[in-house]
């Protein structure tokens, strides 16, 4: 019988469910047991895939092209497997299917409710990760006491009664602030939250409580009485310098040892956590440092690049160095502030990015990094505009474009192929999930992944135009990698230059902690070969 950890949060948004999660499934997996997490998020966008970078942070993108929230990358990360659609529901998934079931009379002429019929929509979509799995984490966005996650909340209550009360756990993460003017941890909001969640029918059974400081026993104690919880199932989660270090916080603390024993499984030995200890060794000690700049446009919050900062941070430990990334917002270098703003970094990075804002300022990095021979990595919209700027001020194509960024440029260099264009007229052009791709023999791209067939995963709309691939060979930007096929060019590099590489994919979306996705791994390894030859 499978059983079901149902992850909520209290008090205020951000305080790391998803990553209590993952660690919690990382631990679970590194002790032998099988593990799925899913995210329930209950605003009403059918997935993340629309939504605004500065309010959301990135859209991750699993292998079957589905358009997620970022807790998934977290999830991936942590318990190095990859998920799919099944793995985030939203209220808007979750209402559309019940709309669709009423118009086609599923429901025999019962008035459709949201108890039973979208809790009911809930619950199934919970169990439908479940097959093969030992172990189910279950994380629910938002915060108890939102209006909108209500139906999810009480979804998850309805839980004990279809699968039983000893296969599932209520883990609650929750803030104990500290009030400076009275130098004082406080458990008030703690307990507020928990008496939220008891109101809707739900007694936790662990309180994972976030803080600056350390909790004394007292404190500890306190809370147990106050929520109704065992003293040993206060867990505290401090602030770290590195999310990698909250699994081994938890673990140091029987966070997992409790989970299995609440639900009646084995718990023998423990996790085998060597390969995470030495990462976050290599973080903590290493005495190498480079520093990238990232040119984004979106850079004002943190979480719009999460993946990228994230793959980079693992390319570092792979290379026994901390990586410091300089944030370059691309408008700010349009106007000629290039040498002012990229002067002195080891390397530079052009992440992802839709629409005409920044591009020009992108489009300036690249040169820069061509020019100075300064290691440069480009991804998906970081591609094509290394393509676009080669094509300006190599090959002396005037005005050449992108048809995303100028849509009257005649015969674009980054264009929408004709049965794109079809699609768009149907409705949708984006090329989403993974690909395969052929590697040319001898690349930089076939040196880091030490094979000629990889698969990564895409989101963007347009493509390379082949029709300057053989005008571009020729002056030195030469294909590394087609999407067998398709005859789609996934990969562009430049001959004459110490690493410039571009790709059409988003190889950040596979990187791992302890196996660091091979291009930003060589990326990074080109940084530090151009730091210390100075």
């Amino acid at each position: 019988m499978t059983k079901y950890v149902f992850v909520t949060g209290g008090v205020v948004s951000s305080l790391g469910k998803g990553i209590t999660a993952a660690s919690l499934g990382m631990l679970l997996k590194k002790r032998g047991f099988k593990v799925s997490i899913i995210k329930l998020d209950p605003y009403i966008n059918v997935d993340a895939g629309t939504m605004n970078p500065f309010q959301h942070g990135e859209v991750f993108v699993t292998d079957d092209g589905a358009e997620t929230d970022l807790d998934l990358g977290h999830y991936e990360r942590f318990i190095d497997e990859s998920l799919s659609s099944s793995n985030n529901v939203t209220t808007g998934k979750i209402y559309s299917r019940v709309i669709s079931k009423e118009r086609e009379g599923r429901y025999l002429g019962a008035t459709v409710q949201v108890i039973p019929h979208i809790t009911s929509e809930i619950q199934q979509r919970v169990l439908s990760v479940a097959d093969g799995r030992d172990i189910v984490i279950c994380e629910i966005g938002g915060t108890v006491g939102d209006i909108e996650g209500l139906p999810f909340l009480e979804a998850i209550r309805q839980m004990v009664s279809r699968v039983g009360r000893e296969n599932v756990l209520y883990c609650h993460v929750t803030l104990v602030p500290y009030i400076a003017a009275a130098g004082e941890l406080k458990t008030k909001p703690t307990q507020h939250s928990v008496n939220e969640l008891r109101r809707i029918g739900i007694q936790p059974d662990v309180i994972v409580c976030r803080s600056q400081y350390a909790l004394g026993q007292e404190l500890r104690d306190k809370i147990a009485l106050f929520c109704n919880v065992a003293k040993d199932c206060v867990i505290v989660a401090l602030d770290a310098d590195t999310i990698y270090k909250v699994p081994l916080q938890l673990s140091e603390q029987g966070f997992d040892g409790l989970v299995l024993r609440r639900l009646s499984l084995p718990e023998d030995g423990k996790p085998d956590l060597n390969d995470w200890k030495r990462f976050v060794s290599t973080f903590t000690n290493a005495e190498e440092e480079v520093e990238i700049a990232m040119v984004g446009k979106y850079t004002a919050l943190k979480d719009a690049y999460l993946s990228v900062v994230e793959a980079v941070l693992h390319a570092g430990i792979s290379n026994g160095c901390r990586v410091k990334i300089r944030h370059v917002e691309a408008e700010e270098i349009e106007t000629g502030g290039a040498e002012s703003r990229l002067a002195g970094v080891d390397a530079i990075l052009v992440p992802g990015g839709f629409g005409a804002r920044g591009t020009e300022g992108k489009i300036a990095a690249a040169r820069f990094a061509r020019e100075r021979k300064i290691p440069y990595f480009g991804l998906c919209l970081g591609m094509q505009v290394a393509v676009v700027e080669f094509a300006r001020n190599v090959c002396g194509i005037v005005g050449a474009h992108s048809a995303e960024i100028d849509p009257a440029t005649p015969n674009p260099v980054i264009h929408l192929m004709e049965e794109q264009k079809e699609m768009e007229r149907l409705g949708g052009t984006m090329r989403l999930g993974a690909y395969p791709c052929e590697l040319v023999e001898g690349s930089r791209a076939h040196h880091a992944y030490g094979k000629l067939l990889i698969r990564e995963r895409h989101r963007h709309r347009f493509e390379f135009n082949n029709d300057y691939r053989e005008r571009f060979e020729a002056m030195g930007l030469r294909v590394a990698g087609i999407c067998p096929g398709r005859n789609l060019v996934e990969i562009v590099e430049l001959a004459d230059h110490p690493w410039f590489v571009g790709v059409q994919f988003h190889p950040e979306f596979t990187s791992r902690p302890v196996t660091s996705q091979p291009l930003f791994r060589d990326f990074v390894a080109a940084a530090l070969a151009k730091r210390r030859n100075g």
